[in-house]
């Protein structure tokens, strides 16, 4: 099954059942995915979902990721360090590469660099080309 890293801004644009990327959401709790999170990056989806909607939704998104069986766990042994233009990016980096993902689906730009980088290789895609991969 295909492991994947979602950057936040992800999540919020896929959590609406309004949304043309809520199939990224859907994929996730139908069980044809597993999300590999790590406890920094629960806070943060925690945190900005709180700012973009309110508490209540944000704790139900969040609880739906950690109770769910394809949502795996990771602690990262090993901090990379790959993005220096926003370091607070880095927490998907590690988990992605610490919990073997296969994409990390992100639409900002300061993980570009990763596609310049030749080990760890990770690959990006934008949540866009995520729902063309979903739809093959």
């Amino acid at each position: 099954m295909r492991r994947i890293v979602l950057d936040t801004n992800c999540l919020l644009m896929c959590v609406s059942p309004k949304s043309p990327y809520h199939k990224v959401w859907t994929e996730f709790v139908g069980g044809k995915v597993v999300w590999c999170v790590t406890t920094e990056i629960l806070s943060e989806y925690m945190e900005i979902l709180e700012q973009k909607t309110n508490a209540w939704f944000a704790e139900v998104i969040v609880n739906a990721i950690v109770n769910n069986e394809n949502t795996i766990r990771v602690s990262p042994s090993f901090f990379f360090n790959l993005i220096q233009a926003d370091p607070d990016d880095n927490k998907f980096v590690d988990c992605a590469i610490c919990g073997n993902a296969e994409y990390i689906v992100s639409n900002d730009s300061h993980f570009r660099v990763l596609n310049d980088i030749e080990w760890p290789k990770l690959q990006l895609v934008t949540i866009q080309e995520y729902i063309k991969e979903i739809d093959k």
